[in-house]
């Protein structure tokens, strides 16, 4: 091997080298819920950027499965941008997304045939890498197709999220299953805040934090998202006096 080759080689792997470097030392970005006790149970205090995120319903049942997906919006309403919505059924109702403070004018929905068509689409929209987030709604995620997703959104920064939903109580057992997300959220409905007074208060959820990289699995009882997709801790106790509650455990 000539000496000049040798040189080209070195070069080649040096910039190899520092390309990757580079990739491992990018600053981490992050969007904190602003919520103390959640955030610091998260690395870096938020959720990440540049990475695959999963939500789903702590039931098979519609309402959970509504929970979840508002969960899901507004994550993806305190990011800046425009957000690639991408589903299966045209159930998603606007109205109460809003609400979550996702606005309508801020969401492109995309819809396809089947869970191989929504992968796609994501996919595309974490490359494109002009969006704030991109969000889709599948049954199953397999490990390579969620790795395929996870990367994508590593090389833009952007925020991918997947909503699961299931038509069947049997397909929910595939959230169990490993995936290469960097946390897994599971969102089920309490009973709503009380009042003082005679009505009903704001919705109430439990978030269980199931799995997150670097980092211990957690359940936080949670006030719904508001119209700029804030959530709170809420009192768990009936004179309110407890208005942190969290409880933590190992991640396995």
């Amino acid at each position: 091997m000539t000496h000049a080759r040798t040189s080209r080689l070195i070069d080649d792997l040096r910039e190899r080298i520092a390309h990757l470097e580079g990739n491992s030392t990018r600053k981490a970005v992050v969007l904190p819920f602003g919520v103390r006790q959640m955030d610091v149970r998260l690395p870096g205090g938020g959720l990440a950027f540049g990475a695959l995120h999963e939500v789903a319903g702590g039931g098979a049942g519609t309402v959970d499965g509504a929970a979840a997906a508002l969960f899901a919006a507004g994550i993806a309403a305190r990011s800046k941008g425009k957000v690639l919505w991408c589903l299966t059924r045209p159930d998603l109702f606007a109205p109460a997304v809003s609400q979550a403070g996702l606005h309508p004018d801020r969401v492109i929905y995309c819809e396809g045939d089947k869970d191989e068509d929504v992968l796609a689409s994501m996919e595309e929209g974490l490359s494109f890498g002009g969006f704030a987030a991109v969000v889709g709604e599948l049954v199953r995620l397999p490990m390579t197709a969620s790795r395929r997703l996870h990367l994508a959104a590593e090389k833009t920064g952007s925020l991918g999220l997947v909503v699961r939903r299931w038509r069947r109580q049997t397909e929910a057992s595939d959230y169990g299953n490993p995936t290469a997300s960097t946390t897994r959220w599971r969102i089920s409905v309490l009973p709503s805040e009380p009042l003082p007074v005679a009505g009903v208060g704001r919705a109430r959820w439990l978030a269980e934090l199931m799995r997150v990289k670097a980092g211990e699995c957690a359940e936080f009882e949670i006030g719904a998202c508001d119209a700029k997709g804030r959530i709170c801790i809420l009192p768990v106790s009936r004179d309110g006096s407890d208005s942190s509650s969290w409880r933590g455990s190992r991640a396995s």
